[in-house]
């Protein structure tokens, strides 16, 4: 039988309700796997952290992706609180240097509530991983019966069972009678990154009404801010003070601007106004195609983990970007 390691990480599929409190990370690997009964793989499980996903960082993430990396498995599931799951499935996207499948899963509902969805997904997620066919597709998501590319996934719902979604691109595939039925081809993967150096920040500030750029500038002056994501409006527009508080950054500073809206690219040349997409391009500013913002965010810090510098940046961003 196949071999999966499986490595747990904590959040609302390791929950249960603690006396006195609301539900807390209770329920290791050795619990999570247990619950599921007989399966057709093998597993290998660790507990690596017991934590809510909000509280996720790269210092644990590095921890896990070595973890994997280390076992001589046919795939590597790692399972997670899903307020960060989209960002933790896009890291290991990135720094995952093996064709091994590896799938991040995690649940909605935490056991002390009725029908809990984890140990679903943690099936679905373990027949995913031992699937050949899901070899060279990077990192992958595994939740209520649909698999999603970690490049396009995103949690859209604080609470409901179909929190996550892939606009626009759509989910991959879906799990039915233990079978994973994938809808697309694998797409060529762009070699993995391995920037180790996560120290620093890379703040998201979001752009609106009245934005004077004032946050902007102030985000940029923190210490220890290495790059800055802009989630601008539209397809990559800022206001006329916000696009002078870029022009004064970028010498120095390299600022990426994703849209905010949640689907759909930011542009290139259709606008030009003191502002738009082609007057932020002309400053020297990256735009982020078709990546949101939390996704940029985890491509430049990773990259800046890694020494990148601006043309490297650039190039990193059309490739993973856009779809071309």
């Amino acid at each position: 039988m196949p071999l999966i390691a499986v490595a747990t990480l904590g959040g609302t599929i390791s929950m249960a309700p603690a006396p006195g409190s609301g539900a807390v990370p209770r329920l290791g690997a050795a619990e999570l796997i247990g619950a599921l009964g007989d399966l057709p793989v093998d597993v290998l499980a660790e507990t690596l952290a017991g934590i809510g996903s909000a509280s996720m960082d790269f210092a644990t993430l590095l921890r896990c992706r070595d973890w994997g990396l280390r076992q001589d498995a046919d795939g590597f599931v790692v399972v997670q609180g899903t307020d960060t799951l989209e960002e933790t499935a896009y890291f290991l996207d990135l720094c995952w240097p093996s064709e091994i499948p590896v799938v991040v899963t995690g649940a909605m509902r935490n056991a002390g509530l009725l029908s809990p969805d984890g140990p679903a997904n943690l099936r679905n997620a373990l027949t995913v991983a031992a699937d050949p066919r899901s070899r060279g597709r990077g990192a992958l998501v595994t939740l209520n019966d649909d698999v999603h590319a970690a490049r396009w996934v995103r949690k859209a719902h604080s609470s409901h069972l179909e929190a996550f979604t892939s606009a626009p691109a759509g989910p991959l595939g879906m799990v039915v009678e233990h079978a994973v039925h994938y809808f697309h081809p694998s797409p060529p993967r762009p070699p993995a990154l391995s920037g180790e150096d996560f120290g620093g920040l890379v703040p998201v500030v979001e752009a609106g009404l009245d934005d004077s750029g004032a946050v902007l500038a102030h985000a940029a002056t923190q210490p220890g801010v290495r790059g800055i994501v802009l989630a601008a409006t539209g397809a990559g527009h800022v206001s006329s003070g916000t696009a002078d508080v870029v022009a004064r950054l970028l010498p120095s500073l390299p600022v990426v601007v994703a849209s905010r809206t949640g689907a759909g690219p930011t542009l290139r040349s259709t606008y030009g106004f003191h502002g738009s997409e082609s007057s932020l391009i002309a400053m020297g500013a990256t735009m982020a195609g078709w990546l949101d913002a939390r996704k940029s965010r985890i491509l430049l810090h990773t990259l800046l983990a890694s020494g990148a510098g601006r043309d490297v940046i650039e190039r990193e961003f059309r490739l993973r970007g856009d779809l071309d």
